[in-house]
């Protein structure tokens, strides 16, 4: 499954989203520094919030992060088979409540997410990364679209999901949850996978002391984020948190610093009509039995060296 250390072009897919766009961040950040990464396109996706405003999110987002030469298309606006759920309740009626963020100095594509994503796919000499940080209608689709163009996916790297529990129902993910057949395309797909669930993601927390070492940066960039965590945390401390839960960060920085992550190997389903358990990813974590595994699951991580990363990401915008 995964290869630690493995680097390769990626696509960002999100719906941001304040940790959509924290990720996003870190991984411009690893391309300003050891050029880690490569962002070759981005792609937004109805989730946190309606497609107009996560596309405008987007835009906002790039802008901020000086990636306004990176292509930009607009994906799907609702689930593949269902009506979208959103989550205003945690990201604000915009999706990126909180600090000002710069008017858009880009322009979105002509193209569709699918027909950008396969565009750099076909133009890229070795296999592409995608990074998907919402639900996954837009990956769904592209491999729906383009089978031809598997093989030259080098792996999906997507926050989503949990083996243990759920966070919008006991049993489902939110991002799982808002489009579970577009997930069980994708798990079914025979593309490597890093799943970041919430396994890992609760435990990415970025705590007071945490958000006082950005805010001592004193950037542009690091201004906005220690506002990001401010305002996210408002939600999760309401429901018992001790800090910012970095869901969709994890994504990036699993690809950037595997070694501070606890990863197994898992056979994941996804559950897409029960009525207590729809959406839920149920991996077969028997010692005994196993079927064999299609996502690389990641469980736990080290919140200090993860946090150190974080700041060293917010900073390289000074």
């Amino acid at each position: 499954m995964y290869k630690p250390g493995e680097k390769s072009p990626v696509i960002l897919d999100g719906d941001p989203g304040h940790d959509d766009a924290i990720a996003w961040l870190i991984a411009r950040a690893s391309m300003m520094t050891d050029k880690a990464l490569d962002i070759k396109a981005v792609t937004a996706v109805g989730g946190n919030v309606s497609l107009d405003k996560t596309a405008y999110n987007a835009m906002r987002v790039l802008t901020l992060l000086g990636m306004t030469e990176v292509p930009l298309a607009k994906g799907a606006e609702h689930p593949l088979m269902r009506e979208l759920m959103s989550a205003p309740s945690v990201h604000g009626e915009s999706g990126l409540d909180g600090p000002v963020l710069p008017e858009p100095e880009l322009s979105l594509s002509s193209l569709t997410a699918v027909e950008l994503m396969a565009k750099v796919l076909r133009e890229s000499d070795e296999g592409v990364t995608i990074v998907s940080t919402g639900p996954l209608t837009n990956t769904a689709a592209l491999l729906l679209a383009h089978p031809e163009l598997k093989e030259k996916i080098r792996r999906i790297s997507l926050m989503g999901g949990g083996v243990s529990h759920g966070n919008w129902t006991p049993a489902a993910e939110f991002n799982i949850l808002v489009d579970p057949e577009a997930a069980d395309i994708v798990f079914k797909s025979g593309v490597p996978i890093l799943m970041s669930g919430l396994d890992v993601t609760e435990k990415a927390l970025v705590l007071k002391d945490d958000v006082e070492r950005i805010r001592a940066i004193g950037s542009k960039v690091g201004d906005i984020v220690w506002k990001w965590l401010e305002f996210f945390y408002q939600y999760h401390k309401k429901i018992g948190y001790e800090g910012a839960p970095m869901h969709d960060p994890c994504a990036v920085m699993a690809l950037l610093h595997p070694e501070i992550f606890t990863v197994r190997d898992y056979h994941v389903e996804i559950e897409t009509a029960g009525k207590y358990c729809q959406g839920a990813t149920v991996a077969d974590v028997r010692d005994i039995k196993k079927q064999e595994p299609n996502a690389s699951v990641v469980l736990g991580l080290d919140r200090e060296k993860f946090v150190d990363y974080l700041v060293e990401a917010v900073a390289a915008y000074r």
